[in-house]
């Protein structure tokens, strides 16, 4: 509704000018985006009537996909529906490319929270709202000397197979892949299997802890392939800073055992810790606890 001018017998320049900011007041609101994306959900002010101050916060890989899988239309379909109810957020060791590979190139406007690199770099309705840089923290000499050392480990390392990219730097961490992320998913499964029988990560997991002690970094086991590499503390309780206001923060993983890369936020006495086994037992105990 156009609101009155001071006079009622305005001009129509004055109406027009009055149109011009009702309109502009639309297009500068949180509705922007559901505007140019009409598909979309609702920004999330409109949603999580039923559950407020109430957060489901879901790890990616064995939680909403099978390892470095895309997400399947059942699984978004459902995520859709359950932002109806409660805020939704995402919280992936990965970073925010391959993300967006597995949940799509739209995944930080369909969670009302996205957080990439353990939350390192994040997102709120699709808008950054933070960056941290391993660079930065740890130095250029001391990245090298990690790097170095971990290079000639891998070198060193007697595997059945191994192909490319062993060490993938991201903004706030290193991702560490024995065998190497340019490996085909016969050869990931491969490595799985053998890895649990040999133990190759948590070996090379436990010497390289030792050995770098003194930078004080958390050596994190996650996916099929391969390990994080990061500072204390920049683990995926990281996140949580940005959900302060929240009441109950639900965190949904499957590497809850210590070691694994949901560990530290599934023990966190800030959340709700709910450990699954697949995408379809991810949507058993949401539909329990949500949707019942």
């Amino acid at each position: 509704q156009i609101p009155k001018s001071k006079s009622e017998d305005h001009s129509l320049s004055d109406t027009l000018s009055l149109r011009f900011r009702s309109v502009q007041f639309i297009f500068t609101s949180s509705n922007f985006n559901y505007l140019l994306y009409p598909s979309r959900s609702l920004p999330p002010h409109s949603m999580a009537a039923k559950f407020p101050g109430v957060i489901a916060l879901f790890d990616v890989d064995g939680t909403l996909t099978a390892p470095r899988k895309e997400a399947t239309p059942e699984l978004l379909a459902f995520i859709r529906e359950l932002r109806k109810v409660v805020t939704i957020g995402v919280v992936g060791g990965s970073d925010l490319n391959k993300i967006s590979e597995q949940l799509g190139k739209t995944v930080t406007h369909d969670y009302d929270y996205c957080f990439s690199e353990n939350g390192l770099v994040a997102h709120k309705d699709g808008k950054s709202i933070g960056i941290q840089s391993l660079k930065l923290h740890l130095g250029e000499d001391k990245l090298k000397e990690l790097i170095n050392f971990t290079l000639h480990y891998i070198a060193d390392l007697d595997i059945p197979i191994k192909r490319g990219t062993f060490i993938e730097f991201r903004n706030g961490m290193l991702n560490v892949s024995p065998i190497g992320r340019n490996c085909s998913q016969e050869e990931r499964d491969e490595f799985e299997r053998y890895d649990k029988v040999q133990n190759i990560r948590p070996k090379m997991v436990a010497e390289l802890r030792e050995r770098f002690a003194h930078l004080n970094l958390t050596f994190s086991i996650g996916g099929q392939i391969s390990f994080d590499v990061f500072p204390k503390g920049w683990d995926k309780t990281y996140c949580l800073q940005y959900l302060e206001d929240f009441n109950e923060i639900h965190f949904f993983g499957d590497k809850t055992y210590e070691g694994g890369n949901d560990y530290e936020i599934y023990e966190s006495p800030k959340t709700i810790g709910h450990s699954v086994t697949s995408p379809d037992d991810t949507m058993a105990k949401c539909k329990a606890l949500f949707m019942s």
